[in-house]
């Protein structure tokens, strides 16, 4: 199959993965982890996904200057000038600016699909055929595409997408994004039928999402513009290095696609996780009789239910009495914790931080 020059593909890869400490680490974030025993990471599989259906050098890497060394070891396919790294964690909206630049200056008729690195896809037959239908819609209408999810659950740990009555060939406009719910409000948008998971991948032309970082954002446009013939050159990551650090901490949700009034949904089933949570990771693995999941090959469990389990390959746990807990052990921390108290993960990292220090983040 001949691949569209075209076509360019943008993979986030910067972000700490807090949520799944202790096995996610500011030194080896999730996405650089291999969660299925697979022999590839989270980031490796993004990439093997895509190079099916892109040009590998039409694909790029955001990261942290901290991970450009690792990314380069993971996918040593890359060209170096295929990693782009940011000197600071500026959120999605400056990350996928700088990636537009540089992909701007090399082509500017480029089609772009951004991606985060962290993501499952189950179904990925089904997943490259919509990228590409998405690629050919893009081409022909100036839109910002995302990809919705349809809901299997009232999931509150998800964004959601309100669509409309609207269509253009198919493709259905956004009526409106909504945050994350609490329960009820899950449960109100699972039943309507109106609304999709947010999966935070999304497809344009260069031309299109640069019209609107400049309508929405252009604290960051008119700065990256004054450096503009710097971008896909030697001084590019000079010119990054000075001004990137200027730009706002906004994500692409906030900064643009809430606020544009171009932007359609395609609906998909993919078998997508976003595996941004422990929860999210029990959801989609194999569990026991009593809903115990072990990602561990050594795993007793007595009178325990809808646990799940992390630990070092050498390591044997004998869990008895347990309802409901994370048990993970990575280095030299081991974390036991509610499952449906995850979301204060963030708070014992960062009291870690101030009481033991850096070692064990």
């Amino acid at each position: 199959m001949e691949k569209n020059q075209n076509n360019y593909c943008v993979i986030m890869s910067g972000g700490i993965g807090s949520r799944f400490w202790p096995f996610s680490r500011e030194a080896r974030p999730k996405q650089f982890l291999d969660f299925f025993g697979t022999g590839r990471s989270l980031l490796q599989m993004t990439f093997d996904r895509f190079k099916k259906i892109l040009p590998i050098e039409n694909i790029f890497i955001v990261t942290n200057k901290d991970y450009a060394e690792m990314i380069a070891q993971e996918l040593p396919e890359l060209n170096p000038s295929q990693i782009l790294a940011e000197p600071m964690r500026r959120n999605t909206a400056p990350c996928i600016a700088l990636a537009t630049y540089h992909i701007n200056a090399i082509n500017p008729k480029a089609n772009i699909v951004v991606a985060p690195s962290d993501h499952l896809i189950l179904k990925e037959d089904n997943f490259l055929s919509v990228i590409e239908n998405g690629f050919s819609f893009v081409e022909k209408h100036p839109v910002l595409l995302t990809l919705g999810i349809r809901p299997s659950r009232p999931e509150t740990g998800y964004g959601y997408i309100q669509m409309s009555d609207n269509e253009l060939d198919g493709v259905t406009k956004v009526k409106v994004f909504t945050e994350k719910p609490n329960l009820d409000l899950a449960k109100v948008f699972y039943e309507s039928g109106e609304f999709l998971w947010n999966s935070g991948i999304f497809i344009w032309n260069t031309t299109t999402i640069l019209e609107s970082f400049r309508e929405h954002l252009p604290e960051i446009t008119n700065r990256f513009d004054t450096g503009i013939s710097t971008f896909g050159t030697k001084e590019e990551i000079n010119f990054i290095n000075e001004n990137f650090p200027f730009c706002p901490n906004i994500s692409i949700d906030y900064g643009i696609m809430e606020k544009s009034s171009n932007v359609y949904v395609q609906a998909a089933d993919f078998g997508w996780s976003d595996l941004g949570t422990w929860g999210s990771l029990y959801d989609i693995s194999d569990k026991d009789e009593n809903a115990n999941a072990s990602l561990s090959p050594k795993t007793l469990f007595y009178d325990s239910t809808k646990n799940v389990v992390t630990l070092p390959s050498d390591r044997l746990a004998v869990i008895q009495g347990l309802d409901g807990y994370i048990v993970a052990e990575s280095d030299n921390v081991l974390l036991i914790c509610k499952k449906d108290e995850e979301q204060r993960i963030r708070q014992f990292v960062t009291d870690v931080k101030l009481k033991y220090g850096e070692d064990y983040i």
